[in-house]
């Protein structure tokens, strides 16, 4: 993202002459409709749309934003489009901001799902998806490394990478157990930073008590309204019930972006739940890598394959789109009540030294949980075979030697090429993976 020192900061409409809520849904929708590439390239957007064209934003009220919501779980690049909506449009913009970021991924998603779910076993849509693991996997790599040179710079976030990683692939130690320990390890032993002087320019609303506590009851009941919904017109046991538990869990401890959660969730749908395989795991990530909206919306995937394996009174696709709608639901209303709710109190928290601290902690274990997606997905994907052995507490799971695919290894290191060496963009290399993936199915077959 560019930043750009001589912006004016009194640019901003911090006056009150705020935009009318028709410019904010304009722009929120071409937000959404552009929202490719991941979340640098998401906040590039909303930088370029509000700060530099149209000015509502100043360059200072936009990072202080930013700042605050990579504080937060869930996907920031959502929750800073809701910020910059309740910023110049109040608490309708951060809605109709927040809405229109993931609904056209959303959307994308349930109809890919669903080619997917319902032709994916043909020869072709096979042979494509064979390749884009490989290239999935590059791109794991490369966000393993992008993190691991940001957040590893001292011993002790060195140690609690190695320590996240052992805890979740030797011990399957609970994903929230293992963040919430880190950041208690920081705060009490990380390195103090210098508090930082809040911005003179600050908040478009004062903070009150009693409106946060009545945002928070009005957003965990209508949060909680659909669960229990279903629990009460089908059954408890209901695969609705089940992801909705599952994934609202995940939204509200998943510090540290998308690939974070994916090792702990592929972890708990393929092996405990048994809603996907491995392989389709991999699959899920190549699509919403490929689709707009934040990454995220994998778990929007794996919900779809939950119900169309899970379908209970309702046809496949029925209970499918159902679960998808459940998965979405319960995974971004969280997003919005942090935002929403907090925003007013956000100012309050900016450079608090005991906080950056936990925070940096906490980014160090996302390593470990990453390379623990990257080791779990290369044994799942590139080997046909793979073994499990426990000794006590301690689960290993392993590769067999003889069963290596070499073709789809060959592939993988192609992807790596194009992703470390030749700095390909996203599509160039699931573009081509999958057009390898094609080519070798059609020649072996």
């Amino acid at each position: 993202m560019s930043v750009s020192p001589d912006t004016n900061k009194n640019n901003e409409n911090h006056n009150g002459n705020l935009p009318s809520l028709v410019e904010v849904t304009k722009v929120a929708s071409k937000v959404g409709l552009l929202s490719f590439g991941g979340p640098a390239a998401q906040i590039s957007v909303m930088h370029q749309e509000f700060v530099e064209t149209r000015k509502w934003l100043s360059e200072e009220r936009f990072l202080h934003a930013l700042n605050y919501c990579m504080l937060l779980p869930g996907p920031e690049a959502q929750q800073l489009a809701t910020y910059c909506g309740w910023l110049t449009g109040k608490t309708l913009g951060g809605l109709i901001a927040g809405l229109l970021f993931i609904l056209p991924g959303a959307l994308t998603m349930a109809v890919v799902s669903y080619i997917y779910a319902a032709y994916g076993e043909t020869q072709t849509i096979n042979a494509l998806f064979y390749g884009i693991k490989a290239g999935v996997l590059a791109i794991v790599l490369q966000a393993l490394f992008r993190i691991g040179a940001k957040a590893l710079k001292t011993r002790l976030s060195w140690l609690l990478c190695g320590l996240s990683f052992c805890a979740l692939f030797f011990f399957a130690v609970p994903f929230p157990l293992v963040i919430i320990t880190a950041g208690a390890i920081g705060l009490f032993f990380g390195k103090r930073e210098e508090e930082k002087e809040r911005p003179a320019d600050t908040s478009q609303s004062h903070p009150s008590a009693i409106n946060t506590l009545k945002t928070l009851a009005i957003g965990g009941f209508v949060w909680l309204t659909p669960p229990f919904l279903a629990a009460l017109l089908l059954t408890p046991q209901s695969v609705l019930v089940d992801v909705a538990g599952f994934f609202a869990t995940l939204a509200v401890v998943s510090f540290g972006g998308a690939y974070a959660l994916l090792s702990y969730m592929a972890q708990v749908a393929v092996d405990t739940k048994g809603w996907l395989t491995a392989g389709q795991m991999l699959d899920g990530l190549g699509l919403a890598e490929t689709t707009p909206g934040p990454l995220i919306l994998v778990t929007q995937f794996v919900g779809f394959l939950g119900g169309w394996q899970n379908p209970g009174p309702f046809t496949p696709v029925t209970m499918a789109l159902l679960a998808a709608a459940m998965t979405t639901w319960v995974t971004f209303v969280p997003s919005f009540l942090f935002v929403l709710a907090g925003a007013p109190w956000m100012e309050r928290l900016y450079g608090n030294a005991y906080l950056a601290s936990a925070l940096s902690a906490i980014t160090a274990a996302v390593a470990g949980t990453i390379l623990n997606l990257a080791v779990w997905f290369a044994i799942n994907v590139l080997f046909t075979e793979t073994k499990t052995a426990s000794i006590g507490p301690v689960t290993v799971i392993s590769p067999t030697p003889g069963s290596l695919d070499t073709i789809l290894f060959a592939i993988a290191v192609a992807a790596a090429i194009l992703v470390f060496w030749a700095k390909r963009g996203m599509f160039t290399v699931i573009g081509t993976t999958a057009a390898l993936g094609l080519a070798a199915k059609m020649l072996t077959s």
